[in-house]
Order: C-alpha cells, then sequence, then structure tokens
C-alpha cells in the first residue's frame, strides 16, 4: 500500500487520517451535492437557498481535496434539468448567482478545468455566456478535470447522444452502433467512466445521474448533508471504496 497520507500539496502538519491506496483511488469521482435546503430548514432559514449558497462555498475546497488525493477528473452534481422544471422561479433565480459564484471562484484558482455538462438552453444567457468563458479560460490548463452538471439530466444526456449519433449515421452510412461510438456524444465524451459516486444527504438512489457513464460504478450514500461534508467524510468513502472488490458487472 502507497501511503499519502501527506497527500501532493498538502500541508505537511495536517494529515490525512488513515492510508489511502493511491492505486485504488476512483480515477473519475461523482458526487450529488444533496441536502442542501433540508440542511437550512433544519437551521431555522427562512430562505432554504442559503442551504445552497453555504454548501456551494465549500466546492472549491472539496475539489482541492480531490485534486491532492491524485483524482484527476470530479462531476458535480449541482442542479438537475428536473429541479429547473420543478422549482419556483425565485428559488431558481438565487441558484443561478450562487452557480455564478462559484464558477468564478473555480476560474480564479487557476486549479481547475472546467467543463459544463448539461444543457446550455435551460439556463439563463448570463450563465450560460460565464460557463463558456470558464471552459475556454481553463482549457488549457494542466488541471483536475471539474464538470459542473447544470441544467443536467441523465436522460437527456443519454437521448442527445443517441439523436447526434444517428445524425452522424446518416451523414457517413456507417450503421455499425457501438458502445464507444454512443459513449464518443455523450456530454462526458473523452473522459473515463465514474469509478465511484457519492450522495449527501442519506438518499439512497441515483436519480438518472450519470445514467449510462455510471452503469458499473460503486456507489458510497453519506448521511450527511450536503453543508456538512468534510475530508474526513470523502477519505471514509474513498477507504470503503478502495476496500471493495469491483465486479464491473461479472
Amino acid at each position: 500500500m502507497k501511503d499519502i497520507s501527506l497527500a501532493r500539496g498538502a500541508d505537511p502538519d495536517c494529515q490525512i487520517q488513515g492510508n489511502l491506496d493511491r492505486d485504488r483511488l476512483p480515477k473519475h469521482l461523482g458526487i450529488v451535492l444533496d441536502g442542501n435546503r433540508r440542511w437550512a430548514r433544519a437551521r431555522r432559514y427562512l430562505d432554504v437557498s442559503e442551504g445552497h449558497r453555504i454548501g456551494f462555498e465549500k466546492i472549491p475546497e472539496v475539489l482541492a481535496w480531490c485534486d491532492d488525493r491524485g483524482i484527476r477528473t470530479v462531476t458535480l452534481w449541482m442542479l438537475s434539468s428536473d429541479n429547473i422544471r420543478n422549482r419556483s422561479q425565485t428559488e431558481l433565480e438565487a441558484l443561478y448567482e450562487i452557480d455564478e459564484d462559484v464558477v468564478r471562484k473555480l476560474v480564479a484558482t487557476r486549479r481547475f478545468r472546467v467543463r459544463l455538462i448539461g444543457c446550455s438552453e435551460m439556463l439563463p444567457d448570463r450563465l450560460s455566456a460565464l460557463l463558456r468563458e470558464a471552459e475556454q479560460e481553463t482549457a488549457q490548463l494542466d488541471a483536475i478535470q471539474v464538470n459542473l452538471a447544470i441544467g443536467y439530466g441523465g436522460r437527456e444526456d443519454l437521448l442527445d447522444a443517441i439523436s447526434s449519433l444517428i445524425t452522424e449515421s446518416l451523414a457517413t452510412g456507417d450503421t455499425d452502433i457501438t458502445a464507444e461510438r454512443l459513449a464518443a456524444h455523450l456530454s462526458t465524451a473523452g473522459q473515463p467512466d465514474p469509478d465511484l459516486i457519492i450522495r449527501t444527504s442519506g438518499e439512497k438512489r441515483t436519480s438518472g445521474f450519470l445514467l449510462w457513464q455510471a452503469a458499473l460504478a460503486e456507489y458510497y450514500f453519506c448521511d450527511c448533508h450536503w453543508p456538512d461534508f468534510s475530508e474526513s467524510d470523502l477519505d471514509e468513502a474513498l477507504r470503503t471504496y478502495g476496500a471493495r472488490q469491483r465486479r464491473f458487472g461479472a
């Protein structure tokens, strides 16, 4: 086992509790940032968006923990397409502003390569433009890949990929439909499939997150709400993942 108790870039005086085997860490980690509103209600906030604000403020820190541990791709589900369809415009406007603030902070660190996965057409023009700028500004960084799933739905991702693949097949005459060809049209094209998905708040469902990509992923359900998610929670998820024997459907 390779001890990474002193993680890359970490303060030598702040050691990770317990050893993590670098060879058994996920290459691609997905996180469902769940429980923000329940966290706010439990603390009697009048505006539940404060749960999102406080929770999303920690995103750069959590990504830095992942980077320090050598995880090279992280996908964060921040806002689903169903959220956009079903929540009030007042709540959504607050969420969009919070998302904008997070994107600016991520770009400013120069530590993360940002990419939107989700339906930009569902988002306000200002947020869509900011996300495009963030992608362009960070595209050439030698940095951890961070996918921001905003306006994202797993079914929509898959349907869009199928539609794009049909268009390509009609244009090229290549009717040999393979899993590899389909994956090349997904929002995460060119990236490894997620190895581990963490969902906070104690909810034990996938909600269609990375529906195709996570078919063989391991899942870890964490009881704490996202604003309370800690470095020790991340390490416990990683240790649990490292102890599992992955079967990849066998």
